[in-house]
């Protein structure tokens, strides 16, 4: 398991996936980016999980694309022979962002070190980022002659503005923690000592929480760009409806009459 590149651990209503290539920075490879997918599907159908972690192995969460294998690629394959070989790299990894955003888990990631290139994609494809004082944050496909991946394209706009976005796609400067804390880049940054800590507690609280009302609220926020306001409206009648046919709408309400805390079963 420990030569795995991509561990998955499920203790109770938490999973844990962690990126295991620590000697590459856990550089993205092609074997990386099947374990990433296969291990994405297996949360998804796993019954008890309530919440998931996304973490790096070592001193850094990931310093983004195996940059090693594309020169390969680049000195064995012709510049038309590359193409299908990285459609097929590419796609592989945008199944597992589609993976991901599909969960209808809450996603946790834990990020230090450096954070680079499908790193940040993939930092932002997940619900929330707690970053250790440490890291530091790079776009960084333009210092290779591409254009991003992984859906950063997409989100990024979405979490810090289309010209905050723009400066980071097109220098590919480092951004340090608590600059990215403070355009919301990250939720927030912690001492690296306490990260592990902070992100097991937010995770607990995710994992007690309403799961079912957790998938539809990132339906809905994951929607909110694409509808207008009454189509929007629409959908939240909707899922808010669904919600009040499940348990923890019940548990929630008689809770909140009873003046205690609720105890969500995530159902």
């Amino acid at each position: 398991m420990a030569d795995e590149p991509v561990l998955l651990t499920i203790d109770g209503p938490i999973a844990i996936l962690t990126l295991n290539r620590p000697a590459a920075l856990n550089a993205l490879d092609e074997a990386m980016a099947d374990a990433l997918y296969a291990a994405l599907v297996r949360v998804e159908h796993h019954k008890e999980a309530r919440c998931l972690v996304v973490r790096g192995a070592g001193d850094h969460f990931m310093a983004g694309g195996d940059v090693k294998a594309f020169a390969r690629a680049v000195g064995e394959l012709s510049p038309r022979d590359r193409q299908p070989t990285f459609e097929q790299i590419v796609g592989r990894v945008h199944a597992s962002i589609l993976a991901l955003r599909h969960l209808r888990l809450p996603v946790v990631v834990a990020v230090h070190g450096a954070v680079a290139g499908f790193g940040v994609s993939l930092m932002l494809a997940c619900d929330l980022a707690i970053a250790a004082d440490d890291t530091r944050f790079t776009l960084a496909y333009c210092q290779i002659g591409t254009s991003p991946d992984g859906g950063s394209t997409f989100h990024l706009p979405r979490a810090v503005g289309m010209k905050r976005a723009m400066e980071m796609a097109l220098l590919g400067d480092r951004i340090d923690a608590p600059t990215a804390e403070r355009i919301g880049l990250v939720n927030r940054v912690v001492p690296a000592a306490s990260l592990d800590g902070e992100v097991a507690t937010v995770a607990a609280r995710l994992a007690a929480g309403p799961t079912a009302a957790y998938a539809r609220t990132k339906e809905l926020l994951t929607a909110a760009f694409d509808h207008n306001l009454a189509t929007h409206l629409g959908w939240e009648c909707d899922r808010f409806v669904a919600s009040t046919a499940t348990r923890d709408f019940a548990e929630g309400v008689t809770a909140f009459v009873e003046k205690r805390p609720p105890s969500f079963q995530g159902r």
